[in-house]
Parts: structure tokens; sequence; C-alpha cells
């Protein structure tokens, strides 16, 4: 029996001490700015220490000019546990001290899909180019770093449209916002009959993109 207890989506969006967390693609995902580089890298230190302590340890990733990136899951209930929880609320509480400013509508993941009849022979080949390793079918950067690549069953082969498409899952409270900006930018609406789990959208030349969600699913 696992020692974590599994923690929904919606608990997450309800609770307001981890109102700097946003829940993203099987993660709750948080940014914070530090005044200085320097600060930011003293709050990864901080956050470091305290994982260890909890051992429970999250994804974390420094970027100029003082932006920490922590990305927090527990493979055990394969999403979000009582551990994250814990941790989220110390980490937020770190942040906090050190001045480093949270902005929860920045977390996103970018996925790349794949429309095929046939996954299992062509996965391979992807596999090999991008050096990825394969997770429940989809294949991942085992560096955590770059997108993950998932393959979509066709019933029948697709030609009147593009085979690839990049699937960007946001927090659930940007979502229109995004798909209003994407429109706005030129793009159109090709489907919201999924909406809020994904809309489809479409640039000029046809290419497509879905903003996702967690919810609806």
């Amino acid at each position: 029996m696992s020692r974590y207890t599994a923690v929904s989506p919606a608990d997450i969006a309800a609770d307001e001490s981890l109102a700097d967390w946003r829940f993203v693609l099987g993660e709750i995902r948080a940014e914070f700015v530090a005044d200085s580089y320097a600060g930011g890298g003293a709050l990864v230190a901080k956050i470091a220490e305290a994982a260890d302590v909890a051992d429970h340890h999250p994804d974390v990733s420094l970027r100029w000019p003082g932006r920490v990136m922590v990305l927090l899951s527990t493979h055990d209930v394969g999403g979000i546990s009582d551990a994250d929880v814990n941790l989220a609320q110390e980490i937020s509480a770190l942040a906090a001290a050190v001045g480093a400013v949270a902005e929860p509508s920045r977390p996103q993941a970018v996925e790349f899909a794949i429309d095929t009849m046939d996954a299992d022979q062509i996965r391979p080949f992807w596999a090999a180019v991008l050096g990825y390793t394969e997770r429940h079918g989809s294949l991942v950067d085992p560096a955590n770093m770059g997108p993950s690549l998932w393959f979509q069953q066709m019933d029948e082969p697709r030609t009147e449209r593009n085979r690839f498409h990049l699937d960007v899952s946001v927090p659930h409270d940007q979502a229109e916002a995004r798909v209003g900006a994407a429109i706005e930018a030129g793009g159109t609406l090709v489907s919201d009959e999924r909406a809020r789990a994904f809309w489809v959208l479409a640039d000029a030349d046809g290419n497509e993109a879905c903003v996702c969600t967690w919810q609806d699913r």
C-alpha cells in the first residue's frame, strides 16, 4: 500500500494555501521571481534543503534574472499526493520569506502529438532520433527538459490535415485567455466541442495546436 494519499486537480484548485500553484499535465507547477539571479539561487538551495528533509524531491530550475520553476508530482500515485501539497506549501513560505514573487499564470507544459495508424511502428524511430525513452506509450526526455511526444491513434489515415500538432497545457484559469489571444493573433477556432478539456486552434496555414486543461476529462 502506498504511503501517499492522492489529491485531485479540483482539490488543488480549491485550496487557498496553494494559490501559487497550478495543476498542469499531471503535476503541480509554480514559478517564483526573486530580486536577482543570486536570490533565485538562494531560493533553489532552500528548496533543496526542504526536499531532503521531506524525502520528496521536485524538479527545480533557475532562469535569468532569478526565475525559479518548480514541478511536483508523486510517481506512486501517478499524479499529486499529500506529500506534494505539504512541500508546495513549504516552498511557497520559503519564497515569501526571501521576497520572491509567485506568478501562477505562467506555468505550462508543451507536448507534440502525431496522428498515426500504427504507433508501435513509428515510436522506435522517434525514440532514437530524439534520444527519448518510452513511458506509458509516450516518449519523454530522460532529463525532463524537452517536450514529450505522444501518438494519437487514428481509425483511418488522415490526409486532409497535418499529422503533427502541439498540445499546450495551461492553468485552468488561463485557458480561455490563451485561446482568445491566439485567435486575436490571426488564428481560428477549429473546435471547442471538447472544451474545457481542450480547444483546437489553427494558424493561417492550417497548422494546429490544442490549448488543454485538466478540466472535464
